[in-house]
């Protein structure tokens, strides 16, 4: 499955990705994302720790306003 970087305030988002079958990593910082298929933010700020500004191959997804199974869904059609 995909590598996913999820911000660590979205424990609830990394539980049902995990249990997907993804390789889901914490968020700590700009070089986290780095190898991610994916990466997943709480929106709360747009550019967490630099993630908007680094270098990803995949989608970053702003999980405002997104229940765990809205994020989990959109995550699965970028990473297809």
């Amino acid at each position: 499955m995909a590598r996913i970087g999820v911000e660590t305030t979205l424990s609830d988002v990394k539980d049902a990705l995990t249990e997907m079958g993804h390789h889901v990593v914490d968020l700590r910082g700009a070089e986290d994302a780095a190898y991610c298929d994916c990466c997943v933010i709480s929106g709360q700020d747009k550019d967490v720790m630099g993630v908007m500004q680094a270098e990803i191959a995949g989608a970053v997804i702003n999980a405002q306003g997104m229940n765990t199974e809205e994020v989990c869904n959109v995550v699965n059609q970028k990473v297809v």
